[in-house]
């Protein structure tokens, strides 16, 4: 299977969470093991010169622990605020249908290292900024950011503008 036939999975859901969105389910693809090796294998061939993975709450966890374990590095799951027990820093960010928080678990990730953000959707860019500016707060850098899917009508790479974005497809 190559990586379209993979993305070919992803399921449209209009009007989902709320009216006007037209949700990405990425679950029919999540359960087809030879899609889902596919799409990690191609995410994880973004990630050269790298020495950790933060992996985005909540489907970028599949993504990145998935694509991390494949290249022998370490993840960090970067969570909504409330479900870590020693944070070491917090950023607020807003979506394309609300606003939320991202927290970074303390002492993790190291001073100097590169790390690489790994999500499953780049839509306003409000999400990765955030994780950009929790990895920066740890003071390393990003090395770059992947996600499986882009939409490209919410503009979000333009609110990461001069980063390193790798999107396996761009809708």
């Amino acid at each position: 299977m190559d990586v379209n036939e993979a993305l070919a999975l992803i399921r449209r859901v209009p009007d989902f969470p709320e009216p006007g969105v037209l949700f990405r389910d990425i679950t029919p693809m999540l359960g087809n093991a030879e899609a889902f090796r596919t799409v990690v294998d191609a995410m994880a061939a973004t990630l050269d010169d790298v020495d950790v993975v933060v992996a985005v709450d909540a489907r970028g966890f599949f993504f990145g622990a998935a694509a991390a374990y494949s290249k022998g590095l370490g993840v960090v799951p970067v969570r909504k605020a409330g479900k870590l027990p020693a944070v070491g820093g917090r950023a607020g960010y807003s979506l394309e249908y609300g606003s939320a928080e991202l927290e970074i678990p303390a002492d993790i990730i190291q001073p100097g290292q590169r790390v690489a953000i790994v999500d499953d959707v780049l839509a306003t860019g409000g999400t990765a900024a955030a994780a950009c500016e929790l990895v920066e707060l740890a003071k390393a850098e990003v090395a770059g950011i992947t996600v499986l899917l882009e939409i490209g009508a919410l503009d979000g790479r333009q609110r990461l503008a001069g980063r390193k974005i790798d999107a396996l497809l761009t809708v």
